[in-house]
């Protein structure tokens, strides 16, 4: 895991220096890249698939990563080394994906292209050989968000969109990793966020297409925690204890809330952490979780507490 951890540094790094170019996988997965996942041209619709070199006669589980960038910027190639360092060992079949931004597109085309995403994936899941039952999500900031959403919304028909088709496969999933994302749009600002989202330059803004006090049926519909049921998947949240763009409450509340309609809800809290921190062991606990969710092993997934340096 040590090693692991030095390469996700990395693959950090060199995304950071340029989104465009992608980091270079584990040796032992193959990548297809720049697959359309909506039928179209546009270039929004891009996945990338991460596939294990070494064959295998039975399916593996999927784990799909969604970026961030405030829903505004970034793409599939950013930070995506968190990926990488769960499916490194050939375990997972992993896909990284683009989405609209709120530059070409306001909300809700975002989570309509998430789930469009995940219906692909489904419908090709014989041919990339992965399980269409055993599907885990990762996302980080928007794509926290994102990943939330697709968590909490399952069945919910005014968030699926028609993106791609595929409308007799599921968008659900069984198990969702959300790194420091928005939980509820209507509660953050209270919080103390340093993103005011009645100024034109704040992300939640841009994702509307104006003021959230002249948006908040759009938010409350965008937030995870309207959406939460009893037969949610399970959660691991991220979240630091000095992030200064979502505070930490979205997170301990949003966990609060899943555990109280009797979903598994588990934190890993970053003692002194900001928005975006790497721990191994946070990396270590993401791992497990994973791997408990996805391939039934029998381990031990705990609420921690990690010092960020």
């Amino acid at each position: 895991m040590r090693a692991a951890f030095v390469s996700l540094i990395t693959c950090i790094f060199i995304a950071a220096q340029s989104p465009a170019a992608p980091p270079k996988p584990p040796d032992s997965v193959g990548v297809k890249r720049d697959v359309n996942y909506a039928g179209d041209a546009n270039p929004a619709h891009l996945l990338d698939l991460y596939l294990p070199k070494k064959p295998s006669d039975e399916p593996h589980p999927l784990i799909v990563f969604i970026h961030g960038g405030g829903w505004q910027e970034s793409d599939k190639n950013s930070i995506v080394g968190l990926l990488y360092v769960l499916i490194q060992d050939g375990a997972f079949v992993g896909a990284s994906i683009n989405y609209r931004l709120s530059g070409e597109a306001k909300w809700p085309a975002q989570i309509y292209d998430c789930k469009g995403a995940l219906r692909w994936l489904r419908a090709h899941a014989k041919e990339y050989n992965f399980d269409p039952e055993k599907v885990g999500l990762i996302g980080i900031s928007a794509g926290g968000h994102l990943v939330s959403l697709l968590g909490t919304s399952g069945g919910v028909a005014e968030l699926e969109g028609t993106v791609g088709g595929n409308a007799e496969q599921s968008s659900r999933a069984q198990c969702v990793i959300n790194l420091c994302g928005v939980a509820d749009m209507l509660t953050i600002k209270a919080q103390g966020t340093i993103l005011d989202p009645e100024k034109p330059n704040a992300p939640f803004f841009k994702l509307f297409g104006g003021p959230l006090s002249e948006h908040v049926k759009e938010a409350t519909a965008a937030s995870p925690s309207t959406y939460i049921t009893a037969d949610d998947p399970p959660f691991l949240h991220v979240h630091g204890t000095k992030d200064p763009l979502v505070p930490i409450a979205q997170s301990l509340e949003f966990s609060a809330a899943l555990k109280k309609k009797g979903v598994s809800s588990t934190m890993i809290t970053g003692k002194d952490g900001g928005h975006v921190f790497v721990a191994p062991e946070m990396l270590t606990m993401m791992r497990l979780f994973m791997e408990k969710h996805l391939l039934g092993t029998q381990a031990d997934v705990h609420d921690i507490e990690v010092q960020v340096k």
